[in-house]
């Protein structure tokens, strides 16, 4: 099932490029505790510096300086260890919180307000000239390590696990974890944090634990079912021997005193 992505993300009204800057600086603010300073930020942030070169190579992108753009991102790579195509399209307010080892492609679509961990890839699964990268809505979060392939959708307000591998499109408001990744949690329209980002990416079920708990009490309740049926099997063949005077416990003389004459 391919899901349509509504054009919600893009309805802000367009931004200039130091307007943009300004927002992909000060957002950091808001999903990161051990932000204190603007100049921090700018000096020492690779996940900010890496959004903030794409912004200037996407536009050489858009002008057709297709070399350009990607001689910048290239350096983009060199310097932060994220590589970002240029033609990638990018929402507003992108967080790459710690940023090593993010790679996302050409087509890739993000929305807004979306945050990505280390190790992210946005990646395509054919060699065809073609949309062959994830589209992701607004206020999505994707955990360090995870691997979001192929050209699927996913919602807003979506959370992916870490190292997670998801292939398939995902709705809205719901967790995704695992190796295919699964849908795991639906939170409904509901949205956590009162400014609308949710870091609480660590709060998923168990899905192990859970299934390994169902088995412990299913086990549970099969060796009670033959722990009964082992006590009525013993009961009938007791009652089965006293009937053939074979049992020794029902009877008032036992073999032994009846070959020796007792």
């Amino acid at each position: 099932m391919v899901m349509v992505m509504s054009d919600s993300r893009f309805a802000d009204a367009p931004l200039g490029f130091f307007a943009q800057w300004h927002e992909d600086v000060h957002c950091v603010f808001g999903r990161d505790p051990a932000a204190h300073s603007v100049l921090e930020i700018l000096l020492t942030y690779s996940g900010v510096h890496a959004v903030l070169i794409h912004r200037v190579s996407h536009r050489l992108w858009k002008a057709d300086w297709k070399l350009s753009a990607r001689v910048l991102s290239a350096f983009a790579r060199w310097m932060t260890s994220v590589e970002i195509h240029p033609g990638a399209t990018i929402g507003r307010r992108l967080f790459i919180d710690h940023a090593l080892g993010v790679v996302i492609g050409e087509t890739a679509e993000i929305g807004n307000d979306v945050t990505l961990y280390h190790g992210v890839t946005l990646g395509g699964t054919t060699w065809n000239k073609e949309k062959r990268h994830p589209t992701l809505g607004n206020n999505v979060l994707v955990g360090s390590g995870a691997k979001i392939l192929g050209a699927i959708t996913l919602g807003n307000n979506v959370r992916v696990g870490a190292n997670s591998v998801v292939v398939k499109d995902v709705p809205h408001c719901c967790t995704v974890v695992g190796i295919p990744g699964r849908i795991i949690q639906s939170k409904g329209a509901k949205i956590q944090n009162r400014h609308g980002i949710d870091l609480d990416h660590h709060l998923i079920p168990d899905p192990v634990g859970k299934a390994i708990s169902c088995l412990i009490e299913r086990i549970d309740e099969l060796e009670a079912g033959q722990a009964q049926l082992q006590k009525a099997k013993d009961e009938e063949h007791c009652l089965s021997c006293e009937a053939e005077s074979l049992c020794t416990g029902h009877q008032d003389d036992s073999p032994i005193k009846i070959a020796v004459g007792l």
